[in-house]
């Protein structure tokens, strides 16, 4: 049987895997999204066994607005990504520093 510690390692390992791809890619915009993403499934992994192991569907739920948003953002960010594409015809982070107001 798989304990929670088990999952809650995996999910540490998931957010700290997201959080180094942050710092270290700070120029492809894909990537950054990516680790937004890896770092939400993680999320949603602790509240899923959280969940699981109290005998609570509370995380559950929560799990399913996390992952409506996320689909949100993923969205909107991709459409907002391609209209930098278009207009920049390049998607790294340091040539997009003229959008500073």
């Amino acid at each position: 049987m798989i304990a929670l510690s088990d999952y809650l390692i995996l999910g540490a390992i998931l957010f700290s895997l997201s959080i180094v791809g942050i710092f270290i890619n700070r120029k492809n915009l894909i990537v950054l999204m990516m680790c937004v993403e890896l770092m939400l499934l993680a999320v949603n992994m602790n509240f899923i066994a959280f969940s699981h192991f109290l005998g609570d569907t509370t995380g559950q739920v929560f799990v399913f607005f996390i992952m409506t948003v996320a689909a949100a953002e993923a969205a909107i960010g991709l459409a907002i990504l391609v209209v930098l594409f278009r207009s920049r015809r390049s998607i790294n982070v340091e040539d997009l520093d003229s959008l500073k107001g």
